[in-house]
Order: structure tokens, then sequence, then C-alpha cells
């Protein structure tokens, strides 16, 4: 006989299945972004098309499949037959880092990726050798990852991809080449984009074997994001031309597994010598149980000059196109015969090669060039954008910053929730005579482009430099060690991406008070508008929890209220009771989900003893498991415990700048970045900036977008 009765309701089959991202509301009462045919032809019909899906093409699919978008609104499509099995980028800056780990996708990443924590700096010796000068954090600034990882692109896409699964059973449709892309607002001004697909026998599978059929399809779409590399189609079609130049240098690079006595090659090197330069990128621990390796070795050939074609040598557009013969014929002669003997020579007196019973992963040249798109969005007949590109597409650089995949998601991950926004009908139309919602797209050129061509001049300088000699004499270009060793601190801000900052404008309200945050230092965490939001641990009020506040932040597309309270917290009357009070009516108005409260307190006495009814009532009601403590280490209470680090606390008003008798407002976009700040007696500040970008529910609309 059972001594009890057991009962469950259906809905507990979802507690055991893994945790699905909420999808961001559609105030759109009209379904009209579904995949259907007309009655008239045969086109498809949907809200995005992404074309590509390399690292930028997939990341962006995958969030805005997070958020909501399913396989009836949104297509992605790839020419290649699958995801990518060797060479391209390989690292992962800090940055990026957070980003995935907001997704609950970095763990894979972080364990069998290599982490990079430290650079070797090799010079030339008065032996004719090499020797190391220097070790240096490979990331300086503060991060809640202080460190790069190098994993290859392919695994990171098969990441992206499985879980991408999660959320469209479609996914990648590969084999899928675009041919064509094109506005006609004309005919169907709801979708405005011609789309040209051919199909080869891959399919969707990736199988390359499946058949030689081959298909062509139209397709029609609101809205187009070329991630298609940085001979874009997309990018070409809206006669956006990439603008730069090249460098005369010539590098190869290489994946391998080596033999060698050379002391730092699990370190990230920069090694100069009288026969040249190379990076050393180490990398992931691959099936065999041995380490990969990157090199990129800097290739000295020389062309004779009969054999380039040339003509007028007085002619500059002539000479330019000499120019460009000659360093492809440079690209053609190298071999990887030829880069495996200029490293070995670079590396002398240390010794280096292939391990024997090892092949070589991959290789290939290339030329250091910096270039950036003209445009980042094309826009049709109505000013509406309607084609972006993102990724290579816009702007082509040099490999050795790491920069490349990184820069290219970021992209992504701007664009991703401003789209979202803009289709799900989740911004109000009109603000002082201007549309909201275009203005939140056209956002992504203008913050993105920013970011593309402080990238280029990073680059150029860091390039050039690299490929140039250290210690070089006054007749020689050259420089010192010291002054390479600057170039590379002063950009690692840039280089991590945590010092990325956005310009103002709407989405960027730099104008606050004086007095809201002291100090300057942003990179270490004082809160700007633009930035983003650094990491700090906290204790969690509810359950004794340590936390890192970036975990209260997740990549679901939601903007957030950051409260600092001030000392007052637990006055009824006190400014931080107001200004909960005022906000907790603001939260009640737009779509329910669409802002959550993050409330964090500086109370220096033991916590554990308050209860939630001597607290504000909207930090329950909105906040009850983002409530913290941001503990200073002097505390009365639990200071041993901070000091031990059990706890991991770190006094958050300090880092952020906020005086604790003042406390501050801060409201962070759905990509972690700061939006504005206000006192806590400036609520309706921070209530006009979320206003102007989402539509109260109660203002449903039945057009489509």
């Amino acid at each position: 006989m059972p001594t009890f009765l057991d009962r469950a309701n259906l809905s507990r089959d979802l507690r055991i299945l893994p945790t699905i991202a909420p999808p961001l509301p559609q105030l759109s009462t009209l379904s009209t972004s579904t995949s259907t045919l007309d009655g008239h032809d045969d086109t498809e019909r949907y809200d995005i098309v992404v074309v590509g899906a390399g690292p930028a093409g997939l990341f962006l699919t995958l969030l805005l499949a997070r958020y909501g978008i399913d396989d009836k609104r949104l297509l992605c499509l790839d020419s290649k037959p699958g995801s990518l099995k060797s060479g391209q980028a390989d690292g992962l800056q800090p940055r990026t880092l957070e980003v995935l780990k907001s997704l609950g996708i970095a763990e894979e990443v972080l364990t069998e990726g290599c982490q990079m924590w430290e650079v070797a700096f090799w010079n030339p010796n008065s032996s004719g050798g090499i020797e190391r000068i220097s070790h240096v954090p490979d990331v300086a600034v503060p991060a809640r990852f202080p460190h790069e990882v190098t994993i290859h692109q392919g695994r990171i896409e098969r990441i992206l991809s499985d879980d991408l699964a999660r959320y469209s059973k479609r996914g990648v449709e590969y084999s899928s080449r675009v041919t064509s892309v094109s506005i006609d607002d004309g005919r169907d001004a709801d979708y405005p984009i011609v789309v040209e697909v051919e199909k080869t026998g891959g399919s969707q599978t990736g199988d390359p074997h499946a058949g030689p059929e081959l298909s062509r399809r139209r397709v029609r779409s609101k809205h187009l994001v070329g991630c298609d590399g940085a001979r874009s189609l997309v990018r070409r079609a809206m006669e956006s031309d990439l603008v730069g130049d090249s460098r005369d240098h010539i590098w190869g690079v290489v994946d391998l597994v080596v033999d060698t006595d050379f002391p730092d090659i699990r370190r990230r090197c920069a090694i100069h010598s009288n026969a040249g330069s190379i990076m050393v990128i180490p990398r992931e621990r691959i099936a065999t149980g041995d380490y990969l390796t990157r090199l990129y070795v800097q290739v000295n050939l020389e062309v004779p000059a009969d054999e380039v074609n040339t003509s007028d040598k007085s002619d500059p557009i002539t000479l330019g196109a000499d120019a460009r013969r000659k360093t492809k014929k440079r690209r053609e002669m190298i071999t990887l015969e030829g880069i495996l003997e200029q490293a070995q020579a670079v590396f002398q007196p240390y010794k280096i090669k292939l391990k024997d019973g090892a092949e070589v992963d991959w290789w290939a040249a290339y030329q250091i060039g910096q270039r950036i798109a003209e445009k980042f969005v094309q826009r049709d007949s109505t000013g509406v954008p309607r084609l972006f590109i993102s990724g290579d597409a816009c702007h082509t650089h040099s490999p050795k910053a790491g920069q490349g995949m990184n820069v290219s998601m970021m992209d992504s991950y701007n664009l991703a929730w401003k789209l979202a926004y803009h289709l799900n009908d989740l911004v109000p139309s009109q603000s002082e005579g201007s549309s909201n919602s275009i203005d939140l797209l056209n956002s992504y050129e203008v913050e993105r482009r920013k970011i593309a061509q402080e990238l280029i001049e990073f680059d150029h300088k860091f390039s050039t430099m690299f490929s140039g000699q250290i210690g070089a004499g006054p007749e020689k270009e050259g420089m010192t060690h010291e002054q390479f060793l600057q170039v590379f601190s002063t950009g690692n801000g840039f280089t991590s991406g945590c010092g990325i900052e956005y310009p103002e404008s709407a989405l960027i309200l730099k104008v606050s008070g004086d007095d809201l945050v002291s100090g300057t230092d942003y990179l270490s965490g004082i809160l700007r508008p633009g930035r983003r939001l650094l990491n700090t641990q906290m204790i969690r009020h509810a359950d004794g929890n340590p936390r890192d506040l970036q975990d209260d932040f997740l990549s679901t597309g939601r903007f957030r209220i950051l409260i600092m309270t001030s000392t007052d917290l637990l006055r009824p009357d006190g400014r931080s009771a107001r200004a909960l009070q005022a906000l907790g009516r603001a939260l009640n108005q737009p779509p329910q989900g669409l802002i959550e409260l993050v409330v964090v307190h500086p109370l220096c006495t033991n916590t554990r003893d308050i209860t939630w009814d001597a607290l504000p009532p909207e930090i329950k009601q909105h906040a009850e498991m983002r409530f913290h403590s941001a503990w200073d280490a002097e505390a009365p209470v639990g200071k041993d415990l901070l000091r031990s680090g059990i706890y991991r606390a770190e006094n958050a008003y300090d880092i952020y700048g906020v005086n604790k008798e003042k406390g501050l407002i801060c409201v962070v976009r759905p990509d972690g970045y700061v939006g504005m700040v206000a006192s806590l007696d400036e609520v309706e500040r921070a209530v006009q900036y979320l206003e102007r970008w989402l539509r109260p529910q109660s203002q449903r609309r039945s057009e489509g977008r």
C-alpha cells in the first residue's frame, strides 16, 4: 500500500528540459511575418534573410531566434556545404567571452579552448639570435575573463549551431548561394527585398554528395543582412565600396603541431629578429592529445621586374596596378616549405619543426590590408533601412590583433536586438517628429562604423610596427621595444573589447550631472554611457549567494534598470524608497517583463537581519533575486569571510564611481551597454529615455512592419 499520493501537473515536464531564453513579446496584432505563398507567385516571404553563416551570420541568426523570430520569419542562407573545417579565425576576446557567458554557451570555449594569459616579447640579441625582453599580461584591463581564448572557428560555429537547434528546426540552409539582391518596393512595399537563390545538391543537410541537383527560387523579405565576407555580394548590391589600402607586407599563417625547444611556445609571443617577425598563437588541444600552434610568419620575397607586366612607369595609376600585380605574384610564390624555413630562421638559435608523424592542419598566405565599407546600411525609397552588412563585409584588416571574429560577432550583437524590437513593434512610432523605430535601426551604422574605423586605425598602426624592425638604427625604419610595447598596451582596451565606447545619440545620453559619478578611469569600471557595464562581484540578499553582476544582465533582449541605492534605503521617506516607488509604477507600463530591475545597496550592517517588510516593497516585487549587497571589505560584519576569499565581494560603489550617500540610476541596454545615468531624484529622466524605445502594451498596432 502506498503511504502517500503522488500527483503532478503536466507543466512539470518542462522542469526537466534545458532552459529556453524567453522570447520578446510581439505587439503587432496581425502576423504578417510568415513565409507563405501569396497566391500570385511562388515567392517565399520572411521578415529577415541572413546571407552567410560564418561567425557574424550564425551569431545574428542565433540571437534573432532566441529573441523569438522563428523559422516562419527568419531564413539564413550559406553557399558552403556545411560548417568550417579548418583555418581562419581562432581567437575570442574578453568582451566576446562575456557575451557568450550571458547566452549560456561559454562553458566549452572556456574549458577546452586555450586560455592566453601572458604575452612574451622577443627581440634580436648581439649574437644574431633572439632573446626574451619581457612578459606582460595578455589582457591588462579589468574584465570578467582577463584572458583571450583560442579555439577553432569551426568549433565555435558548431557551438552556435547546436544552440540554434534549440530554437530553430531549420537552422542554416547550406548549399544555398545568393546570386542577386535588390530592393523593389514598388510591387510589394511590405517585403521590398528580392533575393535570388541557387541551391545545390548538399541541401541543408550539409552533405556534399547528395547529388548534382540545382534549383532556383526567389525570396522576398522586409530586411536582409549580408554577413557574406570580404567579397560580399550584398555590399556590392548596396553599391558600397571597401575604402582603404594594403600594406606591402606578405605574411604566411600555418596551424600545426610543433616540435621545438623554444621556451614560450605555449604563450602568445611577438618575435622580432634580424631575419623577420613572427607572432606565436598557442591553440587548443586536439583529438590526438597534441596541442596546435599557429604561426604568423613575415615572408620576405622579391619579385624581379621582368616577372611583372609593367608599362608606363610615370603613370600613378599604372604604378598602383603594377604594385598590386607584384604583390599577387609574391603571394603566389609562397609555399608551406618556405613559411617553415622562414620560421626556423626567425627562431634561431632555437629549433622548430613539424612534429614527426603529424600533418599541417592548415596554411595560407595573405597581404595586410585595412578597408572599411562606405556605408553599412541601404534604405528604400521611404528611408527605411532595408539592407545591412556585418562582419568582414564591412571591414577587413590583418588577423594578428585577434579582432576579426570578435568585431564581426559584436556587429551582429549590436544589430540583432534592434531588428527584433523593430519587427516586433516594440518601439513607439513617433517622437519629436522622427520615427523612433527607424532611428533605432539607423543607430547600427552610427555605432558600429565608428568601431570599425577605430579598428582600422589601430590595425594599421599595429601591423606596420609589427612588420618593421625592433632596434633599427636612425637610417632605417624601425622602433624601440618600448614604443612597440606602448602601442600594444594602449590598444589593449580596444582589442579586448572592454574599452569600446559608442558615440552620443538618443540611445546614448552622455549629458548628466557632474556629481553623478566621480572619476574618469572608464576602463576600470567608472560608469559612462556608451560603455559596457563592467562585471562586479556581489552577495545576493535572498540567499547569500556570491554573484557576478553580469549574470543579472543576460542577453535576452531586455532593458535593465540598475538602482544603486543610497545609505538611506531603510528610510520609508528616503530618496532610495521614493525612486523605487516611482520606478515600480513605470515598470508596469511596457509589455510585462521587457524591463528588469536590479538593485544594489551599500549598507554595511548585517543585512541578513533585514526582513523584506523593512525594505521598499518594489524590491521584493520586481527584484527579489536581483537584490545584492556591495559589501565593503572594511564592513564590521563579514570582513573575515571577504578577506579569506569565500565571498569574493567587491566594492561596486567605488568601482563604478558612485557616492554611497547619493546613489544612482543606470539604464542598461539589451546589449549590456550603459544608455544613461541619472540621480535618484531624476526618475523621470530615466522613464523618458525608456519611453522613447518601448511602446506601452496598450498601444498595439495592426499593420505590418
